[in-house]
């Protein structure tokens, strides 16, 4: 058995069929400190297709996308006091990547999946996301410092 099964789940992961399958990168989401300069930014200069600002008050979250041909980048602007991209700006002062959202085919057989694999989420039950489906974030420490975001199709 290699390295990789024995750490993920043992040593028959290898041959068993998966029930759930990852799919394209939705998007790369990017905290920024103003929003308005951001979409200025994305629109004015880079001269992409941006959407009407939409605020999120149960992820405290206002975001904009910017639509790219084969992909999206989310703008994500605090909303409310307790918002999770408010801690992350503390930290960041000029914005930066904040997550990355990968489509997959079965979000509550993927969510399973992981955890059994002993990968953490950040919340015990999916939420609805940006899109209106269900989403889940996996944490960092266990994403090899990467906040992932796990999207229904």
């Amino acid at each position: 058995s290699s390295g990789i099964n024995a750490e993920y789940g043992g040593t028959c992961t290898r041959y068993a069929r998966n029930v759930w399958s990852l799919g394209i990168l939705n998007h790369t989401a990017i905290a920024v400190p103003n929003l308005e300069k951001s979409v200025s930014f994305y629109k004015d200069v880079l001269q992409a297709k941006v959407s009407d600002p939409e605020d999120l008050p149960e992820h405290g979250v206002t975001v904009v996308f910017v639509n790219l041909p084969n992909t999206k980048i989310e703008l994500l602007y605090p909303l409310g006091e307790n918002s999770p991209i408010a801690g992350f700006l503390e930290k960041n002062k000029n914005g930066g990547i904040h997550h990355i959202c990968i489509e997959v085919d079965d979000i509550d057989a993927a969510v399973k999946s992981v955890k059994e694999k002993g990968i953490r989420t950040l919340s015990a039950e999916t939420k609805i996301g940006a899109h209106d489906k269900p989403v889940m974030f996996l944490h960092p420490k266990d994403c090899g410092g990467v906040l992932m975001e796990l999207e229904q199709k």
